[in-house]
């Protein structure tokens, strides 16, 4: 049997445990490295199905908002 861990699961649960720290406690650097790991969380599900729906759900919220707003 073989474990196998996809870096993007594994970035995400990163993420997670790391914002669900108090903003008060996080210094500088520990907030860069937290945006440095969301960005290449991005990179890495943007090719795949599940960053496409995400890409194709903010395509349409930003659509029916530009409509809202149009005459």
């Amino acid at each position: 049997m073989v474990l196998t861990i996809d870096l993007a699961v594994l970035l995400a649960v990163v993420i997670v445990l790391r914002l669900r720290r108090r903003t008060q406690a996080r210094s500088r650097n520990d907030e860069q490295l937290t945006v440095l790991v969301a960005l290449v969380f991005g990179l890495l599900i943007a090719p795949t199905a599940f960053g496409q729906g995400i890409l194709d759900a903010v395509g349409e919220v930003a659509q029916g908002v530009t409509d809202v707003g149009s005459p």
